[in-house]
């Protein structure tokens, strides 16, 4: 793995999802996002309990829910707190293959005042993301 504090001389922004199912959910990012696996660690029973992907150079990490804790994933708490910007250079061409991969489309890819090309998704695990794209900022 990439040492991205080195090599950038910043923090890396890795957000931690909790999810019930991790495999399901690795194989949608895989379609959606395009998503490569860095690792995953499995329970006893085979289930995966922990994984980490990359989206680009960007650090998703994602944990299984457990009554141990009082992390909780979208589908248990019907509701999010958080939505998800991924930066992207063709934002219609993603926000379609995540809904092709299972995603619902919040709302539609469109242009805003502010200079972003936008649209939100609900993944099939109840996390918000916005697919964008700046037109200042190259990914």
């Amino acid at each position: 793995m990439k040492d991205y504090k080195k090599e950038s001389g910043s923090p890396v922004f890795a957000p931690m999802l909790y999810m019930n199912n991790l495999a399901a959910a690795m194989e949608f990012y895989k379609k959606a996002f395009g998503a490569t696996e860095l690792r995953h660690i499995r329970n006893d029973d085979g289930t995966v309990h922990v994984a980490e992907m990359f989206i680009g150079t960007a650090i998703l990490r994602m944990h299984e829910e457990s009554s141990r804790s009082d992390q909780r994933s979208p589908e248990t708490v019907g509701a999010t707190t958080v939505i998800l910007g991924l930066l992207v250079d063709d934002p219609d061409e993603v926000a379609s293959k995540a809904v092709a991969a299972g995603a619902v489309e919040l709302s539609p890819v469109q242009e805003y005042d502010y200079g972003y090309r936008q649209g939100t998704i609900k993944d099939p695990f109840g996390h918000h993301w916005t697919i964008e794209k700046n037109g200042r900022i190259k990914v």
